[in-house]
């Protein structure tokens, strides 16, 4: 009898030691938990950053209801004009003797001939026709300009 039993006793170890092995192999499956979190992560990173990397000088621009112009695929060349008649070329202040020049050499580099112009609310009308008037000469002839949207409509809505 005490034979018998150990037998049984070395069986069922030896079907223990079976099921150990079935859960010592190596998994196949992805575990998408860690995935998803730094998924999520990222996303709330740019997010975040997204609106901090928006270049460009401060202006006060006239509300419109125009429509969105569609985007390019070179970046955008931006000429400013802020309160004080100060022109800016993308970031950088430029004298304005000097604005024509520089447009011809950036224009000779790009094949795009779209320029937008933003200029503040506060800029009379003379200022801003006599930029788009040196854009025009440096050769960009598609000129874009900048306002806010949410602005009055002519139609009466």
């Amino acid at each position: 009898m005490g034979a018998a039993q150990q037998q049984g006793g070395a069986d069922r170890r030896a079907r223990r030691g079976r099921r150990r092995g079935k859960h010592r192999k190596v998994m196949a499956e992805i575990n998408i938990t860690p995935f998803v979190d730094v998924m999520l992560v990222l996303l709330i990173i740019f997010m975040v950053a997204a609106p901090l990397m928006v270049v460009g000088v401060p202006v006060e621009l006239p509300k419109t209801a125009a429509a969105a112009l569609p985007a390019s695929e070179e970046e955008p060349l931006t000429v400013t004009i802020d309160a004080n008649g100060v022109v800016m070329l993308q970031t950088t202040e430029i004298a304005r003797d000097e604005l024509i020049g520089k447009l011809r050499a950036i224009a000779a580099e790009r094949s795009d001939d779209k320029v937008y112009l933003r200029a503040d609310g506060t800029v009379a009308w003379e200022a801003i026709a006599t930029v788009m008037g040196a854009l025009n000469a440096a050769g960009f002839n598609n000129i874009g300009m900048v306002t806010d949207g949410g602005g009055p409509a002519l139609d009466g809505g």
